[in-house]
C-alpha cells in the first residue's frame, strides 16, 4: 500500500478510530502501559493506521463501532497507537496495564493482546513481535520461584550447562523399559531426564508405575555415581484434579526435594495450568513445554507472536524454565535472531528484546539497588536470593531439538553462555553403543568444551565421543 504522510493518515480515521490513536502520548514507558510491536498488514481497504486503531479497539475496550455505554473512565482504558513505521509495516500500542485481571493472570493479558485481534478480517498480518512490562506491572505476577540457581546449587554443578535427555523413542516404552533408559542416561553421567510431552497415563506406561520404577531407578544411579539426579515429569492431564493428583502423587513417592521438575505442556494445558502449579509448588522447578508454539511463532506465519513474546510470557507466570529453541543448530525452524534473543531475554535481569530492553526490576531501574543488581547479573552472580521484592527471578532456557554431542560446543558459541538445561533426544540414545554410551559422549563433548580442547582431538582418547563423531557425522537416522 502507498505510504501516507502522518498528517493525511489522522485525517482518514473515522471519530472512532481515533479514540484509539494517540502519536503525542507523552512517556509511553512512565509506568502506566504495558507497551507492545505488532507487524501489521491491513486486510483490506484500510490504511495502517487505520488498521491498527481497529486492532487497538479491538484488544481493549472497543469494538467496530462507538457504543452509547462508553464512559470517560472506559476511554482512558483504551490502548494507544503511538508509534508506526510504514516502511516496515509496524505498529507501536501502549495498553493501560489497569485493564488486566489483578490476580497475575497472564492468560487475561493474552486474552487481550492476541486474542480476538488474530481473528479480525481487517488485518492480514497481525504478529505480536515484543512486548514490554512496566515495573509496576511486575509486580502484580509471581514470576519464577524455583531456578536454574537451584537446580545448580542441588545438582552441584556451575561451570557447564545441566545436560540432560528426552527418553527416545518418545512412546511406546513400558515403565520398567523407561526407568532403563533413565537409569542408563543418569549412570553415563547425564544430569537431567524428562517425559517427553505426550507422555502421560498410557495403558503400557501406567503413570504410577513409571513414577516409582524412575525413583527406583534414580535411587540407583545415584549410589553407583554418587551424584544427584534430577527427573522431569509431566503432570499435564484433562483436569486440574488430575494434574495435582500427580504432582500429588511424585512427591509422596519419596523423591528427594530438587530431584523432580514438575513439565506442564503450556500452549495445550494453558497458562492457569501452569500458573497453578508456580502457586501451588513454588519449591518446584515448573518446566514449561512449548508443544504448539509454532502455529504463532514461526517466522513464515503472519498471524500470531513472536518466540520472544512467548518466553517472556513464561517468566512472567513463573514458569523455571521454557524450551526456547536451538537457533538453527538443531532440527527445528529457527535463528539466533529469535532463539538466542528469547533465550537471553528470559534469563537476564535487563536484556535487549527485538525493540525493547526489559529490565525485571519491581523498582525504577535508576535506583543504586535496581542498578548494582543489573550488574551482578552481568557478573554472573546469583541474585534475588535474599531480596526477591527487588526484582522478577530468571527463567532457565530448555534446549532441544536435534542436538548431539557434536553440536554442543557450536550451541554454546551461539547462546554465547552456558547457563541453559540441553535435552538431547536422539543424540544420547542413537550412540552405536547405547545410552550409557551416549550419555558418556555427551559428558566428554562438554569436559573436551570446558578444557579448550578440540573435540576431534580430545575424541582420540575418548571412546564414546570418538563413537559419537564418526557416527553423528555420517548423518544416520
Amino acid at each position: 500500500m502507498e505510504k501516507i504522510n502522518k498528517e493525511q493518515l489522522i485525517k482518514s480515521l473515522n471519530p472512532h478510530q481515533l479514540g484509539y490513536v494517540n502519536f503525542n502520548l507523552p512517556n509511553p514507558k512512565n509506568g502506566e502501559y504495558l507497551l507492545a510491536v505488532f507487524h501489521l498488514v491491513s486486510g483490506g481497504s484500510l490504511n495502517i493506521l487505520q488498521a491498527a486503531a481497529e486492532v487497538a479497539a479491538e484488544s481493549s475496550t472497543g469494538t467496530n463501532f462507538n457504543v452509547k455505554t462508553e464512559t470517560p473512565f472506559s476511554k482512558e482504558m483504551n490502548a494507544l497507537v503511538y508509534q508506526i513505521d510504514q516502511d516496515k509495516n509496524l505498529v507501536w500500542l501502549a495498553y493501560p496495564w489497569r485493564l488486566f485481571d489483578r490476580g497475575g493472570n497472564v492468560q487475561n493479558i493474552l486474552t487481550y493482546l492476541v486474542g480476538n485481534v488474530l481473528g479480525m478480517k481487517e488485518v492480514s498480518a497481525l504478529k505480536l513481535l515484543d512486548v514490554w512490562f512496566p515495573p509496576a506491572m511486575l509486580e502484580q505476577y509471581d514470576g519464577p520461584s524455583y531456578t536454574l540457581d537451584d537446580m545448580r546449587k542441588y545438582l552441584n554443578v556451575y561451570d557447564r550447562p545441566i545436560l540432560g535427555t528426552i527418553i527416545k523413542p518418545k512412546m511406546g516404552l513400558t515403565s520398567a523399559e523407561y526407568a532403563e533408559a533413565a537409569y542408563d542416561f543418569w549412570v553415563g553421567g547425564g544430569d537431567f531426564v524428562k517425559n517427553d510431552e505426550p507422555q502421560a497415563n498410557q495403558d503400557f506406561c501406567p503413570y504410577d508405575k513409571m513414577v516409582i520404577n524412575v525413583k527406583a531407578a534414580m535411587d540407583k544411579a545415584v549410589k553407583e555415581t554418587g551424584n544427584k539426579k534430577v527427573h522431569s515429569f509431566n503432570v499435564s492431564a484433562a483436569d486440574f484434579d488430575t494434574m495435582i493428583e500427580r504432582c500429588e502423587l511424585i512427591r509422596n513417592t519419596g523423591f528427594e526435594p530438587g530431584s523432580y521438575a514438575f513439565l506442564i505442556d503450556g500452549i495445550m494445558a494453558g497458562w492457569t495450568a501452569v500458573q497453578t502449579l508456580r502457586r501451588k509448588y513454588p519449591d518446584v522447578f515448573i518446566h514449561f513445554h512449548r508443544a504448539g508454539h509454532g502455529a504463532y511463532t514461526r517466522l513464515e506465519n503472519p498471524i500470531g507472536f513472536s518466540v520472544l513474546v512467548l518466553s517472556k510470557f513464561a517468566r512472567l507466570a513463573g514458569a523455571s524454565g521454557i524450551h526456547t529453541g536451538t537457533a538453527g543448530v538443531g532440527k527445528m525452524q529457527g535463528s539466533p535472531e529469535e532463539d538466542v534473543v528469547a533465550a537471553l531475554n528470559i534469563l537476564q535481569f535487563k536484556a535487549k528484546g527485538h525493540f525493547f530492553e526489559q529490565e525485571w526490576s519491581k523498582i525504577p531501574e535508576n535506583d543504586k539497588d535496581a542498578i548494582a543488581l543489573v550488574q551482578a547479573d552481568t557478573s554472573h552472580h546469583v541474585i534475588l536470593e535474599d531480596d526477591s521484592w527487588r526484582g522478577m527471578k530468571k527463567c532457565c532456557p530448555i534446549i532441544s531439538g536435534g542436538l548431539n554431542p557434536t553440536l554442543l560446543k557450536p550451541f554454546i558459541d551461539v547462546m554465547g553462555n552456558i547457563d541453559f538445561i540441553t535435552t538431547m533426544g536422539a543424540g544420547c540414545h542413537a550412540h552405536p553403543k547405547g545410552t550409557t554410551a551416549g550419555a558418556k559422549s555427551l559428558v566428554q563433548a562438554c569436559e573436551a568444551y570446558q578444557k579448550g580442547i578440540d573435540i576431534k582431538e580430545y575424541a582420540k582418547n575418548h571412546k564414546e565421543l570418538e563413537e559419537a563423531i564418526e557416527f553423528f557425522s555420517k548423518g544416520k537416522k
